[in-house]
């Protein structure tokens, strides 16, 4: 039997093909997708503010923040609104993600570093990779994905239009 050190709990889900997941610990619930209140001069992957229990909490096209194309919602998209402790604050968070899976639990021993590719790349948001049958599972690191000073993602949506 794993022991609490051994073994972590995740949320997986999905944006396109690709598998995502996020610590358990930092879900606060999952919510049917609704369209939030549109906030002016934003940046283009705030969808804007969704009332969550009498609190306004952004609401982030996570596909946009990684530079991917815009989330097109479908039956089963979600929302997946989050605590994230970001340096010393608690950040309230709500992400869109095509379809959230279930939650699983993965042994510390298989989650593997970011891929070495040999030239910088922007994967600072990966905390890890599994491998499952199906394919690879990205566990994303919200903190740096969503803090000023470590995000590897400043601009990627402007970037990816681009290219």
């Amino acid at each position: 039997m794993a022991t609490p050190s051994t073994e972590a709990q995740f949320v997986t889900f999905s944006l396109g093909d690709e598998i995502f997941a996020v610590p358990v610990e930092v879900v606060r619930e999952i919510l049917d997708h609704e369209e939030p209140f549109k906030i002016p001069h934003g940046p283009d992957y705030l969808l804007g503010l969704r009332d969550v229990r009498g609190q306004g909490v952004p609401v982030i096209d996570l596909r946009i923040r990684l530079g991917m194309t815009r989330t097109e919602k479908t039956p089963h998209t979600r929302i997946l609104v989050l605590d994230v402790p970001v340096e010393s604050r608690m950040l309230a968070l709500g992400l869109v993600a095509d379809r959230v899976y279930e939650v699983v639990p993965f042994m510390k021993t298989q989650i593997e570093t970011a891929p070495d590719i040999g030239v910088r790349w922007r994967s600072d948001y990966i905390a890890g990779v599994v491998r499952r049958e199906s394919g690879f599972v990205v566990i994303i690191d919200l903190a740096r994905l969503f803090s000023d000073s470590g995000s590897a993602l400043v601009g990627v949506g402007q970037e990816a239009r681009v290219a």
